[in-house]
């Protein structure tokens, strides 16, 4: 009896070892590090570092409906007038499609643009795909949230 208590045990521990090693996809890790740097991109205006996340097909629609491309995109990151302070990412979600992610979560971003104060809470959606080796923006969504 104490002998197949044990072993019960032991494969019970073997098989949650196992569903945690297949939960812990190494693509999460290298998103979040990728959404997290894209974050500190944007704060810091760095329009080089974000040209090399974003597809060359990159389309960005924000919270107001604007819809822009990669190259828009990049011109409105440079634009001095943009000035943010704070962007981060919280209960970040990723479903993978094969060589595609789909990553979506809570932001909150602070700053001003044209002078005027902004804070704003909302959620993104951002879709990746692996190209030529490295993972590639080709999509990002946000709305706000109502306060």
């Amino acid at each position: 009896m104490k002998r197949t208590t044990i072993l019960c045990c032991l494969l019970l521990t073997v098989g949650a070892m196992r569903m945690a090693a297949q939960q812990a996809d190494p693509r999460e890790s290298k998103l979040l590090v990728l959404e997290r740097l894209w974050n500190e991109a944007q704060v810091n205006r760095d329009s080089s570092a974000l040209e090399a996340l974003v597809s060359s097909r990159f389309v960005n629609t924000e919270w107001d409906g604007e819809l822009s491309d990669k190259q828009r995109f990049l011109a409105d990151i440079k634009d001095p007038r943009f000035k943010p302070t704070a962007l981060n990412i919280q209960d970040v979600k990723m479903n993978f499609f094969g060589d595609t992610a789909v990553v979506t979560g809570v932001y909150h971003t602070q700053g001003s643009y044209q002078g005027k104060p902004y804070d704003h809470i909302g959620r993104f959606t951002d879709t990746w795909v692996m190209d030529g080796g490295k993972w590639q923006c080709v999509a990002s969504h946000t709305s706000l949230l109502k306060k």
